[in-house]
């Protein structure tokens, strides 16, 4: 890091950034990279690409409320600056929004599928990449789902109305997507988001801690 910086920026270069909390190195696309606005209010900017030199924390809420309290946006700013009472609020909903957004493009690209019976044939196949379950479905129909493909990461974050959104259907309770790119990206933003979401109720069931690389296979 460059000398003149302040401690908690990350200097941004290379395949890792440094939480500026804990200082504790992470891969980007499970952090979570704030910049100040031109009108010095702190935003999230989830999909780090925002201009401005970035501060960097862990996806975790406890982690951005010390961030918040403690002072670490404004020392490095090095300027006085608005950090907003709900900022951990307002990363929950933007990572919840991103994750409907993905699924839903996911739906429109032919890679995903919804359906017990669907689902359920794509697991036997081998070509589910993660499976969604809806956070207010039931555990022993999950169990039933991932019946012999327990390693199969499982999203949990998004409840049966949100499924019915996505695929625009009047019930949704599981849907799964193909291995690649799009599941791969789901796991990450899930696993952001099991962290960020308050006391983690939404998010009930953990998948293998690789997730993100297994659903890109």
């Amino acid at each position: 890091m460059s000398g003149d910086l302040p401690e908690a920026y990350d200097d941004e270069k290379g395949p890792l950034r440094r939480c500026a909390v804990t200082r504790e190195q992470g891969q980007p696309a499970l952090m979570i990279r704030f910049v100040v606005s031109p009108s010095g209010v702190v935003v999230p900017d989830l999909d780090a690409r925002l201009p401005g030199r970035g501060i960097w924390l862990s996806a975790r809420r406890d982690v951005i409320e010390q961030a918040r309290k403690r002072g670490v946006f404004a020392r490095a700013a090095r300027c006085q600056v608005t950090v907003p009472d709900d900022l951990s609020a307002q990363v929950e909903a933007g990572l919840h929004r991103r994750m409907m957004e993905l699924l839903g493009l996911a739906r429109r690209a032919g890679q995903s599928i919804s359906g017990f019976m669907k689902v359920r044939e794509w697991v036997t196949q081998r070509r589910a990449g993660v499976i969604v379950h809806a956070s207010d479905g039931s555990g022993d129909e999950l169990g039933r789902l991932v019946s012999g493909a327990r390693d199969l990461p499982v999203v949990e974050a998004l409840s049966r109305e949100d499924l019915a959104k996505v695929f625009g259907r009047e019930r949704v309770v599981n849907a799964a997507l193909a291995a690649g790119v799009l599941a791969s990206r789901l796991c990450c933003e899930n696993k952001r988001f099991s962290g960020v979401a308050d006391g983690g109720s939404r998010v009930r069931r953990t998948f293998p801690a690789d997730g993100c690389e297994q659903a890109g296979q």
